[in-house]
């Protein structure tokens, strides 16, 4: 079952929304004017953050880097969930990050489906930054510069893609929300994964020995940084056109 539309809950009810005065979004997230106004932030729930700047509207997960080497399933995954397959981990609940997404204006697709035929993930693009401070200074640099190609070790050259995982009733209570399966960590992948929050919208194996993508280990800051992971919703041609 796909969320369209969002559910009260995902937010713990409407009116956090309305109180942070995000009631109604009608532009997309891209880098704003050099003349913009500052950033104003506000906490949606526990680690999301939605940051309006201008007409720019954007989504922040504070995260922290896990691994730093070898081949990936991910970027981003739940914390305490695949840390020994994804660079970077969140004390986050995937279905928050959902929400805000679409609070951005991003649309949800499908993730990748294998049978009859193999259907790529689909939904609205997603720039994906990263921001950590080295040595007194804050450095942001796109997510794809951590990425790259098993074989050419060449920088992932894809954005990522709102699949919008799936929700299930609740194994263990029907009577509570159901359960989005990305929270049981695939947030942001690499690899096809059929119930991927973000997923690359390219063929991309699963399975071990057929992964594509590894870690930039030179780029990747020491075990533990904290990086805020920015999620910027990419305008279609006809938005950009208006």
């Amino acid at each position: 079952m796909k969320i369209t539309p969002v559910p009260a809950w995902l937010f713990g009810g409407a009116a956090l929304v309305a109180a942070a005065g995000l009631t109604a979004f009608v532009c997309r997230a891209e880098d704003p004017p050099k003349d913009s106004p500052a950033p104003k932030r506000v906490q949606l729930a526990d680690n999301v953050f939605f940051e309006v700047q201008g007409d720019v509207r954007r989504v922040i997960v504070p995260a922290r880097v896990v691994l730093r080497e070898g081949q990936l399933e991910g970027l981003l995954c739940r914390k305490n969930t695949k840390e020994h397959e994804y660079i970077l981990a969140a004390d986050v609940d995937a279905r928050k990050v959902h929400a805000a997404l679409q609070a951005a204006g991003a649309n949800s697709g499908s993730p990748v489906q294998f049978q009859p035929k193999f259907s790529p993930a689909c939904g609205t693009p997603i720039k994906i930054r990263l921001r950590y401070a080295l040595d007194g200074k804050t450095i942001v640099v796109p997510a794809s510069e951590w990425i790259r190609d098993v074989k050419t070790k060449k920088d992932l050259d894809s954005d990522w893609v709102f699949a919008g995982s799936h929700l299930i009733p609740d194994p263990d209570d029907p009577k509570k929300p159901p359960y989005y399966l990305a929270n049981s960590g695939d947030l942001v992948c690499v690899c096809n994964m059929d119930d991927a929050m973000l997923d690359l919208p390219i063929p991309s194996p699963h399975a071990l020995a057929e992964r594509a993508y590894q870690g930039n280990t030179d780029r990747i800051p020491p075990a533990d940084t904290a990086v805020d992971v920015i999620f910027d919703v990419v305008k279609d041609k006809t938005e950009k056109d208006k």
